[in-house]
């Protein structure tokens, strides 16, 4: 496979996961944590590396996943004490963040783990580091990453189905049938950690905030049942991926920057032209309620 063609991949990748996952964050009304889990899951790495001295492994994995759970954790704490959640989710995203860049700027040193790249990401480097897969051969390393947690992502949104769905629109009733809603919601913390860590490196923060949210909203727009909602977001999120790639091709700008441009391209478009809440819709039914 070409050196274009990985780059698109690991993109399309990105935009799978992490548009599968947005979904529920939209429906939930959870967007802001997509915000601050791709932010503080920095201080799991950081503090990962610190103690293995490793920029790559499962550790960096299970850092960020920790990082993602004492966010929400946190969050929900400062909730039931009466802070408004928005309020919640400002103060703990900007700590745990501050904490990530103050370990960054104090205690790594000179290992390449810096704030711009954990904002921008650099995607064009993907396609150099490779592990060997038998069958597959030589593969991206994040690439390989990213498949398999798409692969998970899919599995416990296939298994999960049901209770995913009720307790997302009605959380009352899930712990009325007997439906673990505060493990659902802590599996689904879980969930974004790993979506968020395993795109971080390819990817920056930016993008993976952008493809969490954008696609999701936009197929919001289009339809009101979840698994056409799940579809359509997916496909987004491939496409926002493959434009924006050609997009930094032809201007000559970050490419992942150019993918979170290409999401927010989709999303004006479906907020114009949708068929159910699209602007063009709101402004033609009168027309024809009076016909």
């Amino acid at each position: 496979m070409s050196y274009t063609a990985w780059i698109i991949v690991t993109a399309s990748l990105v935009g799978l996961s992490c548009s599968l996952i947005g979904v529920f964050l939209i429906l939930r009304k959870m967007a802001m944590m997509a915000d601050a889990i791709s932010h503080t899951v920095l201080l799991g790495i950081v503090v990962a590396y610190l103690i293995t001295k490793e920029l790559s492994g499962p550790h960096m994995l299970i850092g960020a996943i920790i990082a993602g759970l004492l966010t929400a954790i946190l969050v929900q704490w400062l909730n039931n004490l009466s802070i408004e959640q928005h309020a919640s989710l400002g103060i703990v995203f900007t700590t745990l963040f501050a904490i990530g860049v103050i370990l960054i700027a104090t205690s790594v040193g000179n290992a390449h783990l810096d704030v711009q790249h954990a904002l921008m990401g650099e995607i064009t480097f993907i396609p150099w580091e490779t592990v060997t897969i038998p069958v597959l051969g030589k593969i991206p390393e994040a690439t390989l990453l990213l498949g398999v947690v798409l692969l998970i992502v899919l599995i416990c949104i296939i298994a999960f189905y049901k209770e995913w769905k009720i307790t997302t629109f009605d959380p009352a009733l899930a712990a009325s049938l007997g439906i673990p809603v505060v493990f659902m919601h802590y599996l689904f913390m879980s969930l974004v950690s790993v979506t968020t860590v395993a795109s971080f490196d390819a990817v920056g923060a930016i993008m993976v905030v952008a493809m969490l949210i954008t696609p999701a909203a936009s197929a919001y727009l289009w339809t009101d049942k979840l698994i056409t909602m799940l579809v359509i977001s997916a496909i987004f999120g491939v496409i926002s991926a493959i434009i924006g790639y050609y997009i930094a091709a032809w201007v000559d700008t970050s490419i992942s920057g150019s993918m979170a441009f290409a999401t927010g391209i989709i999303f004006m478009l479906s907020f114009v032209s949708s068929p159910k809440h699209g602007l063009l819709a709101k402004y033609t039914k009168p027309m024809k309620s009076v016909v």
